[in-house]
């Protein structure tokens, strides 16, 4: 009897590529509803249209742990979803009068960290404990950079008001997301990594 001899590894990879669109398009609907109810965990600031989120902890997770391409369309998804009327932002808010209102720079720039952050960790920042941290951070001056620029011109304010509504009473608290965000990473990897395969 003749038997097939088995594929080259190359080979097998080509013909049953490790990262299917049915493994993606489950890590993405995953991601989209994890940033969903992040953005459920939310506590109003006194004064400001902008309340303190899991959000942004989320954003930062799926830009590092999802890959360039995946990060970035999920939460183009995430986005897409919300605007469309499904109540998955903050405080349940949805449609595009949430994404175009005071707190939607916040919005813009966790989607640019996302794929900042794809693109760091393609880079290996994710792996080690400092620069993941760095990566991080940078993820967050990318979120608050367009966030207090659209909540200063939605609202009229000045930069004293904007500075202490808009990043003032978040300082502590995005410390502690980024921290929770760096030493999470390890255990994402291995999660995304094993659903991919």
């Amino acid at each position: 009897m003749t038997t097939i001899p088995a594929a080259p590894h190359s080979l097998r990879a080509a013909i049953f590529p490790k990262s299917t669109l049915l493994s993606n398009s489950a890590l993405a609907l995953g991601g989209v509803a994890f940033l969903a109810a992040m953005a459920q965990i939310a506590l109003p600031i006194p004064g400001s249209p902008v309340p303190v989120t899991g959000q942004t902890l989320g954003a930062l997770l799926i830009g590092a742990s999802y890959g360039r391409a995946l990060g970035a369309t999920t939460f183009a998804l995430y986005l897409g979803i919300g605007i469309a009327g499904a109540p998955v932002f903050s405080q349940q808010g949805h449609g595009l009068a949430k994404f175009v209102g005071p707190t939607g720079g916040y919005l813009v720039g966790m989607f640019l960290a996302t794929v900042v952050l794809s693109f760091l960790a393609s880079k290996k920042w994710d792996k080690k404990l400092p620069t993941a941290l760095l990566a991080m951070l940078v993820g967050q001056v990318i979120i608050f950079t367009p966030g207090l620029l659209w909540l200063q011109h939605a609202t009229g304010k000045d930069w004293s008001w904007t500075i202490n509504a808009g990043l003032t009473p978040f300082i502590f608290g995005e410390a502690l997301k980024l921290a929770i965000a760096a030493t999470a990473l390890p255990t994402l990897w291995r999660v995304v990594d094993k659903r991919r395969s």
